[in-house]
């Protein structure tokens, strides 16, 4: 179980490397369009990070879960997926709209990173 932990594990941090890529892409692009490997990215990362919530207890037996940091790194991933439904047929993508994924992400990482 746990090498099919490492695999998701893995898996959900090139989808969140790729989120980041593709939208820095677009950073010098005049009219800024939203790549549909976003909306992808996303839904992958989101369905690999449920399979490591479920295979945790299982993997770390030792540790506790916390359930506050899961929820808002869910919510984070529900708001980009959101936003790039919202906006993945529109011929153009708003500057803020773009920021405010980039903004999600690059938090989504912080996230994972520095709360224990």
């Amino acid at each position: 179980m746990s090498t099919i932990y490492n695999i998701a594990l893995g898996i959900h941090i090139l989808c969140v490397v790729a989120i980041l890529a593709m939208l820095l892409t677009q950073v010098k692009k005049s009219p800024k369009k939203l790549n549909p490997g976003i909306l992808h990215a996303t839904l992958t990362a989101l369905i690999v990070g449920l399979v490591m919530v479920g295979l945790f207890k299982t993997v770390n037996t030792d540790e506790v879960l916390n359930h506050t940091k899961i929820g808002i790194k869910f919510l984070v991933l529900v708001g980009i997926l959101v936003l790039g439904y919202k906006n993945v047929k529109k011929p153009e993508l708003k500057g803020s709209i773009w920021a405010t994924m980039m903004g999600l992400t690059i938090f989504n990482v912080l996230i994972a990173s520095f709360w224990n």
